[in-house]
């Protein structure tokens, strides 16, 4: 887990930034404020690194870049449209024997509201994988998705399903049908400082014929320890390191992983 001296000497160094002045001299004119133009009309680029990519509960690369883009429109539902590229680069980690997964996401958002006091999104996301140590052994295919979640006081607790759509050659989505993952967790926001969170999250996962449809592969498929530190850095650009803990067991699917320590970071800017 990540130690919380770095956090609270972030702060600390920050508060005593703004107060620091010289003892025994009057104080300073206050200066005009500084108005920074942080008008936001919707947009987000991000870009990260991963030690391990886990989709679903499944790590299908190891040492993994990614960029995304997207954009929210503002309306009667709030509604965002992205794509994100994801490109692993440890060429000695090969999945099921083919090698690190390159992949382009196109996805749409819609956060439609509050229900019975569980606030739900709908998505749609489109995935287009090339294996680029096997060619031709590639494919597409559909995730549809809904996610809830509620405040249960001192923390909230988050839930999804996922429903795979087969397009064409749709690996790890039933591979010729369709399946579900499942999960469930809880999640709690910790603000150390006016620019930094620690976010802590933990649940589990439960898939029933997701990953590429074999006979019998319904079972609980993940647990998962995560914790995650947003850095504001400005007002429009933040930093999130994050580390995490993940039980994979995916029997059924090719071969179990086993348990997997994982982390990476991310950069983010809106405009």
């Amino acid at each position: 887990m990540m130690k919380a001296f770095y956090p609270l000497a972030f702060c600390v160094l920050s508060m005593t930034t703004l107060q620091a002045g010289d003892w025994g001299k009057a104080p300073l004119p206050a200066k005009a404020p500084v108005i920074e133009e942080c008008l936001d009309i919707g947009g987000k680029i991000s870009a990260g690194y991963m030690s391990d990519y886990i989709l679903h509960g499944l790590r299908v690369n190891r040492d993994t870049v990614w960029t995304d883009v997207n954009y929210t429109f503002e309306s009667l539902v709030p509604v965002t449209l992205g794509v994100t590229h994801l490109s692993g680069i440890d060429r000695k980690f090969p999945f099921i024997a083919i090698g690190p997964v390159d992949e382009t996401d196109v996805y749409v958002r819609a956060e439609v509201g509050e229900y019975a006091g569980f606030n739900v999104g709908l998505s749609y996301t489109h995935r287009f994988l090339h294996f680029s140590s096997f060619p031709g052994f590639n494919g597409s295919y559909g995730d549809l998705g809904i996610d809830i979640r509620r405040s249960l006081g001192p923390v909230d607790f988050v839930a999804a399903s996922t429903l795979g759509i087969n397009s064409r050659n749709g690996y790890f989505a039933a591979g010729g049908g369709s399946g579900w993952v499942h999960r469930a967790g809880l999640e709690k926001a910790i603000p150390l400082c006016e620019s930094s969170t620690l976010v802590l999250s933990g649940g589990v996962g439960y898939h029933d014929g997701y990953y590429f449809n074999v006979p019998g592969t319904h079972d609980w498929s993940h647990y998962y320890i995560n914790a995650s530190l947003p850095i504001e850095l400005n007002c429009r650009t933040s930093l999130t390191p994050y580390i995490g803990y993940q039980g994979v067991q995916q029997w059924g699917v090719y071969f179990p992983q086993g348990d997997v320590l994982h982390g990476g970071v991310s950069l983010n800017v809106t405009f």
